[in-house]
């Protein structure tokens, strides 16, 4: 019966690789477009020229 326990162990490693492994391969690039479309609002603001006087 000890020896069906040593036997688990490295077989709860490979699940767990496996879990991990889905973990650290899934799509996070969900909030990038809207990062993006946030940045380039940002850079056509600060292109825009300013109006009025300068203040010194």
């Amino acid at each position: 019966m000890a020896a069906l326990l040593w036997l688990l162990i490295p077989l709860f490693a490979a699940v767990g690789a496996a879990i991990w492994a889905t973990w650290a391969a899934r799509d996070r690039t969900s909030g990038d477009v809207a990062e993006l479309a946030g940045y380039s609002r940002f850079r056509e603001a600060m292109a825009k020229s300013h109006s009025g006087t300068d203040a010194v």
